[in-house]
């Protein structure tokens, strides 16, 4: 099985049957041993009518009690050995499926890293949950048609060569009777791929939004729109039922004539059997043997249906894995340095210009494109920006996120100690190693914290929430920090941010969950901290907006106003409306 730290290897992205067959070619050994159990245990059911026949005709009907001696122990002894078959051949199947999951969730986790911060821009968190939830154990489950597929092909055509020595009508019956049978299933297999892909996708956008609402829950409740939520998902879940109803119907006449048409068959050949024994042109014996034979063939074709009904689903599955692999991360073609001392960065697309040294803010009426200014900046999109007159894309990618930090109010926040969140590890261009050179907390968790992260609590007016919790910096903190509320988690974010101290820090809505009290905190003290260094935040607060040494008014994404947020008041009626609809709305919760 893979090993936790084994190289998953490259996977074939062509399509979900090339991702199927790669995730087979990666094991063969344990595939090919899988199948020879399922294969010989297979044959060896069929070799029990055939002792069983011999038995009757050449001991119990003679009256030889050596030779029924004889072939009952063979019987017993086959019967032994098959069993130890039947669990070798789950153990191995079940090492071929483990493999297969492992090796598929390195190969999503994998390719989760690379994508790094684009992961979000490119990929819905449904999205990435369903894989992980269903799909992962769909495709795992495919692998089965190694073993007992490959067996029941095998047993198939032994059992065909004995009737053949039985009755040769017999034969023709069985050969031609077993693939009507798996041709009546192949069209509902069909529909049930469509409809399955159909499921998935729509799975994919309702987990998609159940996560929205449990982050923003307390929000819309506020807001007063967990009415209209609560709606959309409503009618979303049923759509999903009904879709869900769909696969259903269809997989219940594929399971339904999976075991009835085999059993169907098996009572037409034991009638044929039947007659032909009263002709005498077969023995009593071989009558028994028969209906033994057809009777282990009912479990082949049931393994085809099943197999068949797996690898539909299983397919489906490989193409959602294969979607998500074909998304790449931003290619970094930048071969030249970045400018050696700070400089503007412009941006052509909304005709922003970030001078160096100052603390610029951007408002507009809708938060989308102000962050999309900020996207464009530090180059977590394709754009026309430039940096001192350089185009972002030319240069190199790790002395941009070295230089440039974009701090998203809603960036993840993972699992552990406070400590350890705030301790500043550099990585996907978000988060700085200690300024200092010290060692990752993990290593120093009982340690002091750095003088910069305590003056970067303080700029975030943190202080009170390490107090608040009961261990202090040790204390433990969910992922994304859902164990403090939304104001908290906001200044852990932005003293995050602060404490990586880069170049250019850009903030996108940093006090949007403040109350007005703390949010006059932060921005001073934001002001003080960051002097001389560029900054630039997103925000149509006053309180933020008053101490920028530039605000930049945007509408419909383009610069319609520069100046001071007390010079724009006097002189732009529209930044004017902007910031007083912002005056006017709710306090937020702290």
């Amino acid at each position: 099985m893979i090993d936790a730290y084994e190289d998953p290897g490259t996977p074939d992205s062509r399509g979900g049957w090339h991702y199927l067959w790669w995730l087979v070619r990666r094991q063969p050994g344990r595939c090919a041993l899988g199948a020879l159990f399922a294969s010989v245990w297979m044959v060896l059911l069929a070799a029990t009518p055939y002792l069983m026949s011999k038995a009757i005709d050449e001991g119990l009907e003679p009256g030889d009690l050596g030779t029924l001696t004889l072939w009952a122990t063979a019987l017993f002894l086959v019967g032994a050995f098959n069993a130890w078959l039947s669990i070798m051949r789950h153990r191995t199947m079940t090492r071929v499926r483990m493999d297969a999951n492992f090796r598929t969730v390195k190969v999503v986790v994998g390719h989760a890293v690379r994508l790094g911060a684009a992961l979000p821009r490119r990929a819905g968190a449904g999205e990435v949950v369903t894989i992980g939830v269903g799909d992962v154990q769909t495709i795992a489950s495919a692998l089965t048609v190694v073993g007992p597929g490959v067996g029941a092909i095998i047993a198939y055509l032994v059992v065909a060569g004995l009737l053949v020595s039985v009755s040769p009508v017999i034969a023709a019956v069985v050969l031609l009777g077993m693939p009507v049978i798996v041709g009546l299933v192949g069209p509902f297999l069909t529909r049930l791929q469509g409809a399955e892909t159909e499921y998935r996708d729509r799975q994919g956008i309702l987990t998609a939004r159940i996560a929205d609402l449990a982050g923003g829950l307390r929000v819309l409740n506020g807001l007063g729109g967990k009415g209209l939520f609560a709606d959309a998902f409503r009618r979303d879940s049923q759509r999903l039922r009904e879709q869900g109803y769909r696969v259903g119907a269809v997989t219940s006449w594929v399971q339904a004539l999976g075991v009835g048409l085999p059993t169907l068959f098996l009572a037409v050949v034991t009638w044929l059997a039947a007659r032909l024994a009263a002709q005498g042109d077969i023995s009593i014996g071989e009558l028994v043997s028969v209906y033994g034979y057809v009777a282990v063939l009912v479990g082949p074709v049931a393994f085809w249906v099943e197999c068949g009904y797996m690898l539909s689903r299983g397919v489906v599955a490989a193409r959602r894995v294969v979607r998500f692999l074909s998304l790449e991360p931003m290619e970094d073609r930048g071969t030249r340095d970045a400018p050696a001392e700070p400089s503007v960065l412009h941006d052509p697309e909304s005709g922003v210009r970030i001078l160096p040294g100052r603390l610029t803010a951007l408002a507009g009426a809708r938060p989308a494109d102000t962050a999309a200014v900020l996207d464009r900046v530090a180059r977590y999109t394709p754009s026309t920006a430039t940096w001192g007159g350089l185009p972002l894309d030319e240069i190199r990618l790790p002395q941009i996120r070295a230089r440039i930090l974009l701090a998203d109010h809603e960036a993840d926040v993972f699992a552990g100690k406070l400590r350890e969140v705030l301790t500043p590890v550099r990585g996907a261009g978000n988060c700085a190693t200690s300024h200092d050179g010290a060692a990752p907390a993990t290593q120093q968790s009982e340690a002091p914290l750095p003088a910069h992260i305590t003056s970067a609590l303080h700029t975030a007016a943190a202080e009170d929430i390490v107090q608040a919790l009961p261990d202090g910096l040790d204390s433990p903190i969910d992922a994304n920090a859902r164990n403090l509320s939304g104001g908290q988690r906001q200044r852990i974010r932005l003293a995050r941010a602060l404490a990586a101290d880069p170049e250019v820090l850009l903030a996108i809505e940093p006090t949007s969950a403040l109350d007005a009290h703390t949010e006059a905190r932060v921005a001073t003290r934001l002001k003080q901290a960051r002097q001389g260094r560029t900054t630039v935040v997103t925000t149509t607060s006053p309180l933020v907006l008053a101490h920028a040494d530039t605000v930049i008014h945007l509408v419909d994404g383009k610069v319609a106003a520069t100046g001071t947020h007390q010079g724009l008041l006097d002189h732009d009626p529209a930044y004017r409306a902007l910031v007083a609809r912002d005056t006017d709305a709710e306090e937020p919760v702290r």
